[in-house]
């Protein structure tokens, strides 16, 4: 390990000690968030104290926050997570409140909290590898917002002192992003057997080699999120990104996943929010509960995954039953109680992408798109994929569930006997077919990359906008209260920018509005990436 230099300065606190849960986002110009000067002459502290605050704003590692960016906007949306009724205004009712759409952009901690801390990182050291690093999280975290919203600020952010800055068109922050990541992946091969502090580090334990996988992956992820948009440039990052020398995420000891010891008190900030309101006696959760969506794919493929993602629930004769999204929601404390729970425990990681993910990532740029993804065919991607997954959980059955080409998605069947769904959602089985259509094989990759991808809602949410798939079931008459302005076929798009914006950075959002979005700002309003040919929303 090399020895990092550090610069005379002050570094940003952990995440832990932010104030509240929203917030002027652009207002990072001083750091109200430091430690005193002497904690930052610690050895490893400073690099530690930043790199942790930095790791939190990916999936937040405050509780409010993760609420609303993953269990209330990104696990409904995706397809995982249904809210209960304990809320009158959701997001998965498409009209929700300003309070809950805005969190991505308006929270103090994800935006100031990345920038102020990546700052003061520049301002401690000059060590290749953590400045590298850094540069990886930034960009994970700000995909997060910027497939949240579309057009965000970006490359003007915390610039010659400015408050309230323009906003990037959402192609742009991508190849900004795309630009950073191939530095950061030449700064982390030219460094690869070196590395920082394991303590300083609670993602890889310092380890440069990890990180340069880690932003390959990141880079595939993104290059197959704007295949539709740009598939020349596409192609060109994700062949790449697979080609190069350390390469992408090949076994689940390369997952990016962030531990426990970056967690506060109450562990898993997921596990802590999914509890909320948890009635008496009640072991399958509060505000949020698993959908009925990923448990009727999983019952009809007879998934050996489910004891692992889902808590069984209260209703007799359903051991695995979810509440359908996008309706008008049962009570919690009567019926909303019974339905199956997400089964997060709080010294679980945090998952931020994983092994399975780059498999069909790999899988479909080869069996759609016929990009050049090395050694391998696009079943084998797949399968691999599948095989990660099991193997990430620790279940057994691989073997036999690969080879299955009956099982099909199971119809819903609501316990309360309330919002039933009789129309089957897919026809799609689990073997491979190499005979099947193109959209076929898609179908197949995205269903089983979604399954494998359980409780990364927004990344679900992306690869659902993208390709329409998996098949989800619509929002009810009752359950859709956007007064029209929302398909009830193909949910939300996006999420609408925060109205403090229009106040405070109001010349530069209506800007972006009518330069960058390509339509007016609502859910409805497809992003950039946002056009596949084959998705025709009326």
């Amino acid at each position: 390990m090399r020895n990092i230099i550090i610069k005379t300065g002050v570094v940003a606190a952990l995440a832990s000690v932010l104030m509240g849960c929203t917030g002027n986002y652009l207002a990072i110009n001083t750091n109200p968030y430091e430690v005193n000067k002497e904690q930052t002459l610690t050895d490893g502290y400073a690099i530690g104290a930043a790199i942790t605050a930095l790791c939190g704003t990916v999936v937040s590692t405050d509780v409010n926050t993760a609420q609303f960016t993953d269990c209330l906007l990104g696990g409904p949306m995706g397809g995982y997570y249904s809210t209960t009724g304990a809320f009158e205004k959701t997001i998965d009712n498409y009209n929700a409140t300003d309070d809950w759409t805005r969190v991505f952009m308006a929270s103090d901690r994800i935006i100031p909290t990345l920038y102020s801390n990546l700052n003061e990182l520049k301002n401690i050291t000059e060590d290749p590898v953590t400045l590298a690093i850094a540069q990886t999280i930034k960009v994970a975290a700000m995909l997060r917002v910027t497939d949240t919203y579309g057009p965000i600020p970006y490359t003007q952010i915390g610039q010659g002192g400015k408050i309230t800055v323009p906003y990037d068109s959402q192609e742009a922050v991508y190849d900004a992003m795309f630009a950073e990541l191939d530095e950061v992946i030449a700064t982390l091969t030219e460094n690869k057997l070196s590395g920082i502090s394991p303590n300083a580090d609670p993602v890889y334990d310092g380890t440069a080699v990890k990180w340069c996988k880690f932003a390959n992956s990141l880079k595939l992820r993104m290059a197959m999120r704007i295949v539709y948009a740009d598939p020349v440039k596409a192609q060109k990052y994700a062949e790449e990104a697979v080609s190069h020398e350390i390469g992408v995420f090949a076994s689940n000891a390369d997952n990016a996943t962030l531990r426990t010891v970056a967690f506060g008190d109450k562990g898993n900030p997921l596990y802590t929010a999914i509890k909320y309101n948890q009635p008496t006696g009640c072991n399958t959760g509060g505000d949020t509960h698993a959908a009925a969506d990923i448990i009727c794919y999983m019952n009809g493929y007879n998934d050996p995954r489910r004891p692992v993602y889902f808590i069984p629930s209260e209703f007799e004769g359903f051991e695995y039953a979810g509440i359908r999204i996008r309706i008008e929601k049962p009570a919690l404390n009567s019926v909303g109680r019974k339905y199956s729970g997400v089964n997060i425990s709080p010294s679980d990681p945090l998952v931020w992408m994983n092994a399975a993910e780059v498999a069909f990532l790999k899988a479909e740029a080869k069996a759609v798109f016929d990009f050049n993804m090395g050694a391998g065919s696009a079943e084998e991607f797949y399968n691999e994929g599948v095989r990660l997954s099991f193997e990430q959980h620790n279940v057994a059955g691989y073997e036999a569930y690969i080879m299955d080409d009956t099982s099909r998605p199971a119809s819903y069947i609501d316990p309360a006997g309330l919002n039933n769904y009789s129309s089957v959602l897919s026809d799609i089985t689990i073997k491979w077919d190499e005979g099947a259509p193109v959209e076929k094989k898609q179908e197949r990759i995205i269903t089983q990359k979604w399954i494998a991808n359980f409780n990364n809602g927004n990344e679900a949410w992306a690869d659902y906008r993208r390709t329409n798939y998996p098949a989800l079931m619509p929002a009810s008459d009752a359950g859709n209260k956007s007064d029209g302005l929302v398909s009830s076929e193909f949910g939300a798009r996006r999420m609408k920018y925060p109205l403090a914006e229009y106040t405070n950075n109001g010349e530069n959002v209506n800007a972006a509005v009518s330069q960058h979005l390509g339509g007016p700002d609502r859910m409805s309003t497809r992003l950039w990436w946002d056009c596949n040919p084959a998705i025709v929303i009326k």
